[in-house]
């Protein structure tokens, strides 16, 4: 079960080479996923799971599209 996944500014370097094809097991969740790909939790801020903004619980499917987003800060 593929997805494709996009770790976005300060996470972008910890995009796995696979991330258009990113395999998954059945029942994983974005949490797993995070804890998977050795990303703090601390460091998630925002993610989107299709389009729409997730929690941390939220399950997995077959050709979900995934971001990940740090703390981002500005001026």
């Amino acid at each position: 079960m593929p997805i494709e996944l996009n770790c976005f500014a300060t996470l972008a370097p910890l995009t796995p080479p696979n991330s258009g094809a990113f395999p998954i097991t059945a029942g994983e969740t974005v949490a797993s996923l995070v804890d998977r790909l050795g990303i703090p939790r601390d460091e998630v801020k925002i993610v989107f799971v299709n389009g729409v903004t997730s929690d941390l619980a939220r399950p997995l499917a077959d050709g979900d599209r995934v971001g990940i987003f740090p703390p981002v800060g500005g001026g």
